[in-house]
């Protein structure tokens, strides 16, 4: 059974930041709160954990779209191909924030992503989401989790996550109520922004 994490956004406890972050490098999925919805994640560099990621999706791991969550924008260099300087100042006005911007994937990508020509990078306005990938070390990949409900398309009450999800991830963390809008995605990879779903974040950005 899943273990249920609380923490607080205005200042997450580092004791439990570590319970959550040993959960990742042991390869388990971890569902956590977002500047949007609760998201889905693992540890970018465990395939084991990404595979069991996209079963509960029902997709292919090579073709499955997930997000990278970042805790800043150090991280770019890693998985992306290097950007012209209009899409870095996007980033910089946007991020952290409520988008996730589709970027070329640099040779870098782990091994099971090598076929994507992009990749989605997200920087949440979440401190919780965000101390955690700063003490893991590298990005989580991640996926929101739908409800079946017809009205609400994201559960945002953690308890009910966990009711849900207890048997099938190994932490939830308790972030508070979640938002049950998604995040705003924008395809950077041409010349110009491409809004490919107008989510939480404005588009005045662009």
């Amino acid at each position: 059974m899943a273990q249920f994490i609380k923490l607080y956004q205005e200042n997450p406890n580092p004791k439990e930041i570590d319970k959550v972050v040993k959960v990742l490098q042991n390869g388990g999925l971890v569902i956590y709160p977002t500047d949007t919805v609760y998201g889905l994640g693992c540890d970018i560099t465990n395939t084991k954990a990404l595979e069991k990621i996209a079963k509960i999706k029902g997709v292919k791991l090579e073709k499955a779209n997930f997000s990278f969550i970042c805790n800043d924008l150090s991280h770019l260099s890693d998985y992306v191909k290097q950007i012209n300087t209009a899409t870095f100042k996007v980033l910089k006005r946007a991020l952290p924030g409520p988008y996730t911007f589709i970027l070329p994937g640099s040779n870098n990508l782990p091994r099971v992503f090598k076929k994507k020509k992009t990749v989605g990078i997200r920087v949440p306005d979440n401190s919780i989401a965000r101390s955690i990938v700063e003490k893991l070390g590298n990005p989580i990949v991640s996926t929101s989790i739908y409800d079946e409900d017809e009205v609400l398309e994201y559960t945002t009450d953690p308890e009910l996550i966990f009711e849900k999800w207890q048997n099938i991830v190994d932490a939830v963390v308790d972030g508070g109520y979640g938002d049950n809008y998604a995040s705003t995605v924008i395809d950077l990879t041409s010349d110009e922004p491409e809004v490919i779903r107008e989510g939480k974040g404005s588009l005045d950005i662009l």
